[in-house]
């Protein structure tokens, strides 16, 4: 069905969905926007400036694996944002080895990474497939910074901050309430997983280039602990990440706890109806463009070793815009050519992280980043 379009986005009526085909549109890639909802698929669509010049069709689909299937029949790409994706992401997983696409997605979900990488990792590598989960700019441009630190030989510890202006998606604040609910969160600790202290207490983090304390949290545990797990200069990985919006990072505990106070003893289905409610209360509606005045982020790099230090801060802007457009670049570089590592592999494993810096350099999203040794 879909061997004219190399491309499926699967969400595409989100907000970070329709970013991705707003990016495509900027490579030239005819893509299939696909979703459970044909009619908001296409209203989002038509909200992008110029998408009628690039080849595209808005399909709907069960989430099913045999019309996901069926839909990824021909295409060599899928970028995926429907989850959350301990609980979504398997059955796209499965259709692409069915097909033999690659796979990426968006996900802010440790648990995930973790199952997917144990569970459909070697199979899709068998495949010569990429599985590259948390293709976004809350990991990948602090992944970007981690590696350019790690240029350094002898450095092992890594201790990471992303922080960003804006308000959470739909999507981004059930996944939040989903990360405190469902899973546990872990960093790296001479290369095993260490459990977070389950408390949701505040963490005061020194935010560069801000003279105020900021306030982060271990937010799920995030992407990076996996991927360095692999890593074999790697040993050590803590990462915290929070808004710049004080308020906000203050009632994220409060909202938190009272959603694990509600969850206590209900079924899996009981507990998801839980936290949609409970995500619809804190953000029901799609958050407004991103402005390029308001919108910044910060990923801010220690790294360290017995014999040496670095340290990178990549000042950038709108954070979605970057997951868009890091998705859409992926894509594009897939129908170029053979990923660099296949099977379950971070986007700088899989594509280089000078390539990938390029990109969002290219599109005026982060500046050169400023990277200090001793």
């Amino acid at each position: 069905m879909s061997a004219k379009f190399p491309v499926v986005v699967y969400g595409a009526s989100g907000y970070t969905g329709r970013l991705i085909c707003e990016y495509l549109r900027e490579y030239g890639v005819p893509f299939l926007a696909a979703g459970r909802d044909k009619a908001r698929i296409q209203d989002a669509l038509d909200r992008i400036p110029g998408i009628d010049t690039v080849e595209h069709e808005v399909v709907e689909v069960a989430h099913e694996a045999g019309p996901l299937s069926e839909l990824f029949e021909g295409a060599e790409v899928v970028c995926n944002t429907v989850g959350p994706f301990a609980g979504l992401g398997g059955v796209v997983v499965e259709a692409c080895l069915a097909t033999g696409c690659h796979y990426l997605d968006t996900t802010g979900e440790q648990d995930w990474l973790i199952t997917s990488e144990a569970e459909y990792g070697a199979r899709m590598a068998e495949r010569g497939l990429l599985l590259s989960p948390g293709l976004a700019q809350m990991y990948t441009t602090g992944e970007i910074a981690a590696q350019l630190c790690l240029e350094q030989p002898g450095l092992d510890t890594l201790d990471i901050l992303v922080f960003w202006k804006g308000f959470p998606t739909v999507a981004s604040t059930l996944t939040i309430l989903a990360n405190a609910a469902l899973a546990k969160a872990y960093y790296l600790e001479q290369n095993a997983y260490v459990e977070w202290p389950a408390d949701g207490e505040l963490h005061q983090v020194a935010v560069p280039g801000h003279h105020e304390v900021g306030l982060a949290l271990p937010w799920g545990g995030t992407s990076h602990p996996v991927w360095f797990k692999r890593d074999p200069r790697v040993a050590n990985v803590k990462v915290l990440g929070g808004v710049f919006d004080r308020q906000l990072m203050q009632a994220v505990p409060q909202i938190v706890k009272a959603t694990l106070e509600q969850t206590a003893g209900l079924s899996a289905d009981e507990t998801q109806q839980v936290l949609n409610q409970t995500a619809a209360a804190v953000r029901s509606e799609m958050p407004p463009r991103e402005n390029t005045r308001i919108n910044t982020s910060l990923d801010s790099v220690h790294a360290s070793g017995p014999m040496g230090r670095a340290h990178c801060v990549i000042h950038g802007v709108n954070n979605y815009k970057q997951t868009g457009l890091l998705q859409a670049y992926a894509a594009y570089a897939l129908l170029q050519g053979s990923p660099g590592r296949v099977g379950f592999a971070s986007g700088c494993q899989a594509f280089g992280h000078r390539e990938l810096l390029g990109a969002l350099r290219t599109f005026g999203l982060v500046q050169d980043p400023v990277l200090t040794t001793t």
